[in-house]
């Protein structure tokens, strides 16, 4: 009984769930959003935030409501195993985890590059590889030490990354001009094409959510607590990654906006000056280390749930006595190390809304299945106007999907991005076998 009382204490309770969640979906994405935005759209860029806004929280009550049904870690991989079968489970689950394997280092590398804007000293070589490798070891440690202590980190380095971007929209409200927020295009007139360039590349900003539901099964009252906390997470970040680009553009004016590199620190600096300036660069350090914290918790969990599925080797799925999965946060570990050496930073981050959409699409599809093979929850969440999200989710993501294969005129992106549905296939046949000799 101890040990049961024990393990419940550590689990995640919803106020965690909610921090787990900002904390995974705000990090560098919104230190570089405004500019983007305003380039391609100027002041309109406002608008399209909102479009993906409406995408993404399509998108969340999709997986809100296919998490009803799973109380165990695995998120994307449980929906479209039981939705339809092992071999796209194990293809959505071992992307997955390859997604977030990558992302993990690509977000220490962003680290370190930001880190060396401070302290030229670990710009490049060894003190950079080392910088890295201390992160990605260090936090490692720190899960395999327990939910406990992970849960403690990440709710103090979610509220202490917030501060900057709260005091830029509650101060910064005062010094809007409205004269700033005209033309409504750059130089007065759309661009054909920029709408949906603008769109996937502001995405970028909103991508993480799904990391929510992957660590279902270290929460507590999961099929209760996780639907609430992703449809929460949603609207709160939408909502703020909104007035922080009205903000931006009511200080600093869509032109001006456009040619900065780093947006919230000139908007800051316009009205805080030279401590506006240092506060958000601590800030945006504080930004991507929270999300290397949120990242190196879920990650292993995505082995762990094709462990226990038997689609991958048995031992990933091993927990030590603070109930963390030691063997998979060392491998997960080991090959984030490998791609951080590797210093790929800017094609990794590129290719990383392309490929989320794995995950993305099988879900939303895996919810009309469910809908129709357990019909409503008698308790707890039911998704809102019947099949009308998850159409709309599927729609807004085939343009998204369409307008950066446009973009992208050589396809590297798409066949780097869905290039590990390839690599999984050897990878099942092969786990299936072994596991029918055990059996």
């Amino acid at each position: 009984m101890e040990k049961v009382t024990q393990v419940t204490k550590e689990k995640l309770g919803f106020a965690s769930i909610v921090l787990l969640g900002i904390n995974g979906i705000i990090g560098s994405g919104i230190f570089l959003l405004p500019n983007v935005a305003a380039a391609a759209m100027g002041t309109a860029g406002i608008f399209v935030l909102l479009l993906d806004a409406l995408l993404v929280i399509c998108l969340a009550l999709c997986f809100a409501q296919a998490a009803t049904h799973f109380d165990q870690d695995g998120g994307p991989y449980l929906y479209a195993k039981a939705a339809f079968g092992d071999f796209v489970g194990f293809e959505v689950g071992f992307v997955t985890w390859a997604i977030r394997i990558i992302a993990e280092a690509t977000m220490a590398v962003a680290f370190q590059t930001l880190l060396a804007g401070v302290w030229p000293a670990v710009k490049s070589g060894f003190p950079a590889m080392l910088t890295t490798t201390v992160l990605i070891v260090g936090l490692a440690f720190m899960n395999i030490a327990g939910v406990r202590v992970s849960k403690y980190v990440n709710n103090v380095v979610t509220v202490a990354k917030l501060v900057p971007l709260v005091l830029l929209v509650a101060v910064g409200i005062f010094f809007i001009k409205g004269d700033n927020f005209t033309p409504l295009f750059p130089d007065g007139h759309y661009t054909p094409g920029s709408l949906g360039t603008a769109a996937v590349t502001m995405f970028y900003a909103f991508s993480g959510f799904e990391g929510l539901v992957v660590a279902a099964g270290d929460m507590r009252q999961a099929k209760r607590n996780l639907p609430k906390a992703v449809t929460l997470v949603m609207v709160l970040v939408a909502a703020f990654y909104i007035l922080i680009q009205v903000v931006c553009t009511g200080i600093l004016g869509s032109d001006a906006l456009a040619k900065t590199s780093t947006p919230i620190q000139s908007a800051f600096a316009h009205f805080a000056g030279g401590f506006g300036n240092a506060l958000v660069q601590a800030g945006s350090l504080v930004s991507v280390g929270g999300i290397l914290v949120a990242s190196s918790y879920v990650t292993p969990r995505s082995g762990v749930a094709l462990a226990e599925n038997k689609m991958m080797p048995a031992a990933l799925a091993k927990r030590n006595r603070h109930n963390a999965p030691w063997v998979s946060i060392l491998v997960s570990m080991v090959l984030g190390l490998l791609i951080s050496w590797s210093g790929t930073f800017t094609y990794l981050a590129q290719i990383s809304v392309i490929s989320r959409f794995v995950q993305y699409i099988p879900t939303v599809i895996a919810v009309l299945i469910f809908a129709k093979k357990y019909g409503k929850n008698s308790k707890g969440f039911n998704l809102p106007l019947g099949p009308v999200i998850p159409v709309a989710a599927l729609i807004i993501s085939g343009w998204l999907l369409w307008n950066a294969w446009l973009a992208d005129t050589n396809h590297l992106q798409f066949i780097t991005g869905f290039g590990a549905l390839l690599v999984a296939v050897p990878f099942y046949f092969l786990t299936k076998h072994y596991s029918v000799k055990e059996d």
